[in-house]
């Protein structure tokens, strides 16, 4: 049995220079190194993924550190599916609904 308290997210926050061109390009590996890891855009320059453990938590933040662009701010936060079902999110003024954790499939 799957439990909210073991079930984590991944939240992958930063602040990158894109002043020159080289910076930009850099910027951009990153943003499509967190998209080829399974990430996805929350906002522009934070992204979220579901992890199904900690071991799955820690390799991907291995992936993410080896990803990183020589410069700027980059701060991940991981928390379990419990402390993620409590966020409040509005677009505009209107609440939205909470996010669910996506379905697990059993291959057997």
């Amino acid at each position: 049995m799957l439990s909210g308290y073991r079930l984590m997210w991944m939240l992958v926050m930063f602040d990158l220079p894109v002043v020159e061109k080289a910076e930009r390009q850099a910027a951009t590996q990153f943003r499509n190194a967190l998209l080829d890891m399974g990430f996805e855009m929350s906002q522009f320059s934070v992204y979220m993924r579901f992890c199904a453990s900690q071991t799955q938590v820690d390799t991907l933040c291995r992936a993410v550190e080896r990803a990183l662009p020589s410069g700027g701010k980059v701060h991940i936060f991981q928390f379990t599916d419990k402390q993620y079902e409590r966020a409040i999110t509005y677009r505009g003024r209107n609440r939205q609904p909470t996010q669910k954790a996506p379905d697990q499939f059993d291959l057997f």
